[in-house]
């Protein structure tokens, strides 16, 4: 061979080399992320969820890539969009309660991590807490008898209030359960309910002028994605109508809520990236206990309660995990 000859045919394996390596360098993972919501609405809940995989090693446009599909409260639309998602493939589906019921649903192979304020058991994504022994496990931020102690820290605050409106969805899937928990206490606390369906942002204020017609004494917004994507729309009207609200998640209060006893999304959001990074670096679903709520928070929200002309016990304020001026 020419000497020539010889240094061209090096030179071009040399400039191979860097393309061949590239070729075997393992692609970017990609994360399906399948929500009921908007993104608007679930914002600083992503933002702990991105947290949580950076906790675990993992940053979105370094090392893995995220693949947002969300319903906009259109639960219909999330079977399509987990098949979207299963097609493409991704590594990991990451969902909320509607998503986490729609990607099992279309995968029993592409690992699933939820967040859900429902018993996983109940619902049928996991068949034990301990150990879930399939493709799914998730933070469970669902603690027993909630509604009703929410009603009873109502009844401390406003304990004149005899008829309490309580706003449920009936597309969530446990609505039916928590109704029925609202109901029994509501009866052992000497409480009349009106019951008001509200799953659709026209149902919101459609509740509100049924509110405004019936006059109840206060409202309880029962534990439901759909309802806390809702918050302002919520707390803007309960202001408007005077009416003392006790809600289901924290943020509603920091939007001008009055009161709310809840586990914090924010935590389990963080936690389902943590498990989600977990996953990715191999661990096994069904090897991963579902996490369990560890405290619950009572926030309070004095301004709310000033403008309502309220005067909050001392107990109950005592109680209180946070208290926003």
């Amino acid at each position: 061979m020419r000497r020539r000859s010889f240094i061209t045919l090096l030179s071009g394996a040399a400039a191979a080399w860097p393309l061949a390596a590239r070729g075997q360098q393992p692609a970017m993972p990609v994360i399906g992320h399948l929500h009921s919501g908007s993104p608007n609405r679930w914002a600083p809940f992503v933002a702990a969820f991105r947290d949580g995989l950076k906790e675990a090693g993992y940053v979105e446009g370094q090392n893995v890539a995220i693949e947002f599909r969300w319903a906009e409260d259109h639960d219909d639309r999330l079977p399509a969009l987990a098949a979207d998602l299963v097609r493409r493939p991704v590594a990991v589906i990451v969902g909320n309660t509607p998503g986490a019921l729609a990607a099992k649903a279309a995968t029993t192979t592409i690992p699933i991590v939820f967040s859900s304020g429902t018993d996983p058991v109940k619902l049928g994504l996991v068949t034990s807490l301990s150990r879930p022994a399939s493709n799914v496990t998730g933070v469970s931020f669902f603690a027993n008898d909630l509604e009703a102690k929410r009603l009873g820290l109502l009844h401390e605050l406003v304990p004149q209030a005899t008829v309490i409106a309580a706003f449920v969805n009936p597309n969530f899937p446990d609505a039916a359960d928590r109704l029925t928990e609202l109901q029994e206490a509501a009866r052992t606390l000497g409480k009349q309910m009106q019951v008001l369906n509200v799953g659709t942002g026209s149902e919101i204020d459609a509740a509100f002028a049924a509110v405004a017609q019936q006059r109840p004494d206060a409202l309880i917004v029962t534990a439901d994605p759909f309802l806390t994507a809702r918050r302002y729309q919520i707390v803007a009207l309960a202001a408007r109508y005077a009416l003392p609200t006790i809600y289901a998640a924290r943020e509603s209060v920091v939007a001008g809520g009055l009161m709310s006893y809840s586990t914090s999304l924010v935590d389990a959001y963080h936690q389902k990236g943590i498990y989600t990074g977990r996953i990715l670096k191999g661990a096994k679903p069904g090897d991963l206990p579902v996490v369990q709520p560890t405290r619950l928070e009572l926030v309070i929200n004095l301004g709310t309660a000033k403008a309502l002309g309220l005067e909050v016990p001392p107990m109950l304020l005592a109680r209180a995990d946070e208290v926003i001026e």
